[in-house]
């Protein structure tokens, strides 16, 4: 375990909307230090999604990580050489990024063949999360299941 906290990174705004949010997306969906191909696929994932919800991209991506951002999640805690699994409250920051994260790995998961790019299965990921469907909503049910199931370790909490 950590002696102190790890520091956080202050990241640079997005060129395009001037959002940390969105480039943290951006640097959740880069691969390879490809961000100028990372940035072409989140605005055009954007710019296609707002299009079809009807609404300004910035709002839709707030409103989508809102959505997907699970509220507890559990973590393992030894107590007398038993591991339970104990429920926790997520904070802002860590929040966020399982959001991005099941977000872009649940758009990465969607077949070649229904999408001609990245853009495309990011944006229907997108849509899917405001109809409360698609695979990122799955994580967080999972994690919000897991954490009422165990909720008789709460005393566990440290």
């Amino acid at each position: 375990m950590r002696s102190k906290r790890a520091k956080l990174r202050d990241i640079a705004t997005d060129p395009k909307y001037g959002s940390t949010k969105v480039a943290r997306l951006i640097n959740g969906v880069m691969r390879s230090g490809k961000k100028t191909a990372a940035q072409k696929q989140v605005y055009a994932a954007l710019e296609q999604a707002a299009d079809q919800a009807n609404q300004p991209p910035l709002q839709l991506l707030d409103r989508v990580i809102e959505i997907i951002t699970p509220q507890m999640e559990v973590r393992s805690r030894r107590v007398g050489g038993a591991s339970y699994q104990v429920p926790m409250p997520i904070r802002g920051h860590r929040g966020f990024s399982l959001a991005v994260r099941w977000l872009v790995l649940e758009a990465n998961k969607r077949p070649s063949r229904q999408y001609h790019s990245f853009a495309d299965k990011l944006a229907a990921e997108m849509l899917d999360i405001l109809r409360e469907q698609g695979g990122a909503i799955d994580k967080r049910n999972t994690s919000h299941r897991m954490a009422e199931a165990n909720k008789a370790f709460s005393h566990f909490r440290w």
